[in-house]
């Protein structure tokens, strides 16, 4: 996270898999240090598309940038603030494909709910 507002370029990566249906993680590349990984809700994204959204560390929301649609992703931690940029183009269509594979309403059909509970219960 940079101070006082620098603008610098950022590769980031989205990744989704079925097994962990309501999350997105976005993986930022920041020099040769592994990257910083946030994880998103699914539906923050989808709605952050159309409408402002999210509460506390991350807030989403539709944008404009030189005419083209954009997402805004503000991202808060006790190291700073950072807000992304994002072409809204590729995100729709990542976004398309994580329905694709685990359909709005269907998430649960896609968990271990067991292996989820042991988890819970024992990392505590």
């Amino acid at each position: 996270m940079v101070p006082d507002r620098t603008t610098v370029p950022l590769l980031a990566g989205l990744s989704y898999t079925a097994g962990d249906p309501y999350a997105i993680r976005m993986a930022f590349h920041v020099g040769n240090d592994e990257p910083v990984e946030w994880i998103f809700a699914r539906e923050l994204l989808t709605v952050g598309i159309v409408r402002r959204v999210g509460d506390g560390d991350v807030q989403v929301w539709p944008a404009r940038a030189d005419g083209e649609r954009t997402l805004h992703i503000s991202l808060t931690s006790p190291f700073g603030q950072a807000l992304f940029e994002v072409p809204l183009a590729p995100l729709t269509e990542f976004l398309h494909r994580t329905y694709e594979l685990v359909p709005a309403g269907r998430e649960t059909d896609f968990m271990d709910l067991d292996a989820e509970l042991s988890n819970m219960l024992w990392s505590s």
